[in-house]
């Protein structure tokens, strides 16, 4: 499990990425989510990894 929570504004960011900070179902700064580690969700991480924090969970 992974922890993802969104720290940065997508205001400036291209369609891409907010559509992925979207996908991932983050829409306010601070607000947070957990996730399975699957491949498809560590590649969203990944594209958008500087928006967001990310915690290891159990």
């Amino acid at each position: 499990m992974i922890k993802v929570t969104l720290i940065k504004s997508v205001s400036n960011e291209t369609k891409t990425v907010k559509a992925t900070v979207e996908a991932l179902g983050l829409k306010k700064i601070g607000q947070t989510k957990t996730f399975e580690e699957s491949p498809a969700v560590l590649g969203q991480v990944k594209k958008a990894g500087y928006l967001l924090k990310v915690e290891k969970g159990e």
